[in-house]
C-alpha cells in the first residue's frame, strides 16, 4: 500500500520485525493499521481545517487595581458566584478538606485554591433572608483560606436594601443573583449609579424593562455581563470555529432541549426549616410583583409562578439559545410559536413543565427548535444540522458527515469518512483532537467533561466568566455576554413566552425593535 507522501514496504517492515518471529506478522498488521489511521486523520484534518489545539481566550489585563464588590442575593446561585469570585463559606472549606483527606481523588478544594486571584474584595452583602445573609458574610470573611487576596480579617457590611448597597461609596461593581422579577430594576438602579453589573440570566422579567436596561447601561458606559457562564466552555469555541469554517455546509435546522426528571430540576426546592416571617423581608421579595400573602413555598420555589419567574423560556431555554447565539450568531428571530402546558407537576404552579418552541430565521433560512420536559431525563442534547454535516454540542463536541453531503461525497465513497463515526471530536482538557477512524477511538472521544480547562488546569466556568467581566472593567473592551447579546437573549425568550401565553405566533419588527 502506498500513502500520500509516504511509502512503507512489506519487506522493510518485516526485516525490522524479524526478532519477534511469532508475533511479527501480528505486529506488522497492527503497525500497518496505525499508519493508515494516521493517514486518514491527517486527511480529515485537512478537510475540516480544524486544529488540535485547546482554544484559550485570554485578555492581558493588569490586576493591580483592586475591585470592590457588592452582591445582591446570596442564595445558592449567589454563593456559587461568590465562589467564582474567590469567596467560600468556612463550613464548605472544612468539609472539602475532610473529604479530600478521605478520598485522594476529591480535588474540589485543591482546584478551588488553584483559581486565579482576581484581586477583589467583598464589601457589601444584601439579601432579604437572614440565613442567606450570614452565609454570604461568612464567605467574605474567610479570605485567609481563599484564592482571593481580599483584606484579611475584614467582614463585608450587611445592607438591608439593595438601594443602600448600590449607593455605597466603597462598592465599584455589583453582582445580582435574585429572582427574575428583580433583575431589571436592580440593574437599572446600579447602572444609573455608575456601578458595573454582573447579572444572572435572564436579563429581564418584562419586555418594557428590557429597553430601559439597555438604554441606561449604554448611557452610563458601565461594564455589564449577563450570567451565561457557558460562554467560557472550550467546546463552544471549537464549535463556533467549525461553523465559521463551513464544516457543516449550510445550516438550516437547530434543535436544543432541556430534560429533567426530579423535583429539584422542576424547581421544587427544599424549604428551610428555620425560615419564617421574622427572618424574611416579604415586602421586599414581592417588589414589582402582584401582592400575595406570605408563603414559604413561593419564596423558595418562586420559579414556579409567572408572578416572579420567566418560566422554562426565560430560565432554561435562555441557556440553550445563548449557546447557539454564541456559535451561530443568530440574533433575534423573525417569529416565535409555542405550545405546552402543566402536564406533570399539578402543584399549583402557573408556568408550564412541558414546552415546545419554534423560532424562525427566514433571512438566513434557519429554524431553531426548543423542546423541554421536567418529567424525563432522556438526553437529547444540542444538535446543529447542515447539508454536509451535523454537530452534537455539549461539554464535548462531535461532528459527523451527512450521508447526503456534497462536500464529503468523495471521501464517503472512498471509505475515508464513515457517516456513523464522528469525523471530528473535541473534549476540553485533552491535549489533542481526534479525527476518529475506529470504534475504540469513538468510545474515548465520547467522554464528556463538566468543566473547562485553562493552562492545563480544570477551571470553573463561573470563575472564568466573572474574570472576563472584571478584566473588562480594568482594561476596557466588551465582555463575552455584554448588553447587546443580553438584549437579544431577553427579546427572544419574551417572544417565546408571549407566544405561549397568548396562544399565537408572534413576530419581531426589526426596524422598530418591537414584538408584534
Amino acid at each position: 500500500m502506498e500513502e500520500s507522501g509516504n511509502k512503507f514496504g512489506r519487506r522493510e517492515i518485516l526485516k525490522g520485525l524479524a526478532t519477534v518471529p511469532v508475533l511479527g506478522f501480528f505486529a506488522y498488521g497492527w503497525y500497518r493499521r496505525q499508519r493508515y489511521d494516521s493517514y486518514l486523520k491527517k486527511s480529515i484534518y485537512q478537510e475540516v481545517n480544524l486544529d488540535a489545539e485547546n482554544p484559550v481566550v485570554l485578555r492581558k489585563v493588569s490586576k493591580e487595581k483592586q475591585i470592590r464588590l457588592g452582591i445582591i442575593g446570596t442564595g445558592s446561585r449567589g454563593r456559587a458566584l461568590l465562589k467564582g469570585a474567590g469567596f467560600l463559606q468556612a463550613e464548605i472549606i472544612d468539609q472539602w478538606i475532610e473529604d479530600a483527606s478521605e478520598n485522594s481523588n476529591d480535588k474540589r478544594y485543591e482546584e478551588y485554591l488553584d483559581q486565579e486571584d482576581l484581586n477583589v474584595v467583598l464589601n457589601g452583602v444584601c439579601d432579604i433572608y437572614d440565613v442567606n445573609v450570614e452565609k454570604g458574610l461568612n464567605a467574605g470573611a474567610n479570605v485567609d483560606r481563599l484564592p482571593s487576596a481580599g483584606v484579611k480579617g475584614t467582614r463585608a457590611k450587611r445592607y438591608r436594601t439593595y438601594q443602600e448597597l448600590i449607593a455605597a461609596d466603597d462598592i465599584d461593581a455589583v453582582i445580582i443573583a435574585t429572582p427574575d422579577h428583580w433583575h431589571g430594576p436592580m440593574t437599572i438602579e446600579a447602572a444609573k449609579a455608575g456601578k458595573h453589573v454582573y447579572c444572572e440570566k435572564p436579563l429581564t422579567w418584562t419586555v418594557g424593562e428590557t429597553y430601559e436596561v439597555r438604554k441606561v447601561i449604554k448611557e452610563n458606559e458601565i461594564v455589564f455581563q449577563l450570567g451565561h457562564q457557558n460562554r467560557q466552555t472550550d467546546s463552544y469555541f471549537k464549535a463556533q470555529k467549525a461553523f465559521e469554517e463551513g464544516v457543516l455546509g449550510k445550516v438550516n435546522l437547530v434543535e436544543v432541549t432541556t430534560n429533567r426528571n426530579n423535583p429539584i430540576g422542576a424547581w421544587v426546592y427544599p424549604i428551610d426549616e428555620e425560615a419564617n416571617e421574622n427572618n424574611i423581608d416579604w415586602e421586599q421579595f414581592i417588589g414589582p410583583a402582584p401582592w400575595h400573602d406570605f408563603s414559604l413555598e413561593r419564596f423558595f420555589r418562586w420559579r414556579c409562578w409567572w408572578d416572579y419567574s420567566t418560566g422554562l423560556s426565560g430560565d432554561l431555554f435562555t441557556h440553550e439559545y445563548d449557546a447557539m447565539n454564541q456559535i451561530l450568531n443568530l440574533g433575534i428571530p423573525h417569529s416565535a410559536a409555542s405550545s405546552g402546558g402543566i402536564y406533570y407537576y399539578k402543584d399549583g404552579r402557573t408556568v408550564p413543565d412541558v414546552l415546545h418552541q419554534v423560532f424562525e430565521y427566514p433571512d438566513i433560512d434557519l429554524t431553531l427548535m426548543y423542546s423541554a420536559t421536567l418529567a424525563s431525563e432522556k438526553d437529547r442534547g444540542k444538535i446543529i444540522m447542515g447539508h454536509d454535516g451535523y454537530m452534537e454540542v455539549g461539554n464535548n463536541l462531535k461532528i459527523y458527515a451527512d450521508r447526503g453531503s456534497t462536500r464529503y461525497k468523495e471521501k464517503i465513497e472512498e471509505g475515508v469518512i464513515n457517516p456513523d463515526i464522528p469525523i471530528f471530536s473535541f473534549t476540553p482538557g485533552m491535549d489533542h483532537v481526534d479525527a476518529i477512524t475506529s470504534p475504540t477511538e469513538a468510545y474515548f472521544a465520547g467522554r464528556g467533561l463538566l468543566y473547562t480547562y485553562r493552562g492545563g488546569k480544570r477551571v470553573d466556568t463561573t470563575h472564568l466568566h466573572i474574570k472576563d467581566w472584571l478584566d473588562c472593567i480594568r482594561g476596557g473592551g466588551e465582555p463575552s455576554c455584554g448588553i447587546d447579546a443580553a438584549f437579544e437573549e431577553a427579546m427572544t425568550a419574551h417572544m417565546g413566552t408571549i407566544a405561549y401565553l397568548e396562544k399565537r405566533k408572534v413576530f419581531w419588527d426589526k426596524e422598530n425593535e418591537q414584538i408584534i
